[in-house]
């Protein structure tokens, strides 16, 4: 079965894709939670108008993606943890906190499209941010100790 995807789903494809997915998921999981829609004739005619019309939203939505990840790679975050002396962390560094730093030098990245590694220690890390289907930026963070209150 054929189906066009209405949003994002993970693992099988981005919005306005057309996919082959079994018949089950498809019919009992993508169209019930409108994720997907059938992939017919006319879904297929409307899909394409749609796409020549919102062609050029979607280079200037690209080219603002790409100028944001060039940003992106040149920072160097820190994230202060509560830490023992050892180095290791307490609790782990979030995508939240990632987001919150950003926001906080003024660049504007929702938490949901940051992939952060497992950090259990203070040092260097590098997270991942997926600002468009087409462009990835790695943004780098060190996580240091607290100081003591």
């Amino acid at each position: 079965m054929y189906v066009i995807l209405i949003q994002d789903v993970d693992n099988l494809g981005y919005k306005n894709d057309i996919v082959k997915v079994r018949d089950g998921y498809g019919r009992n999981y993508l169209i019930p939670n409108r994720l997907a829609i059938i992939a017919n004739e006319s879904n297929r005619k409307q899909l394409a108008e749609n796409l020549r019309q919102q062609e050029h939203k979607l280079a200037k939505l690209k080219a603002d993606a790409v100028e944001l990840a060039g940003k992106l790679e040149v920072l160097l975050l820190t994230i202060p943890m509560k830490a023992n002396e050892s180095g290791k962390i307490f609790g782990a560094v979030t995508s939240q906190q990632i987001a919150d730093a950003l926001q906080a030098l003024g660049l504007t990245v929702d938490r949901k499209v940051i992939s952060v590694p497992e950090a259990k220690e203070t040092g260097e890390y590098e997270a991942v941010a997926k600002l468009h289907k087409e462009v990835k930026a790695v943004v780098k963070f060190k996580v240091v100790a607290a100081e003591a209150e």
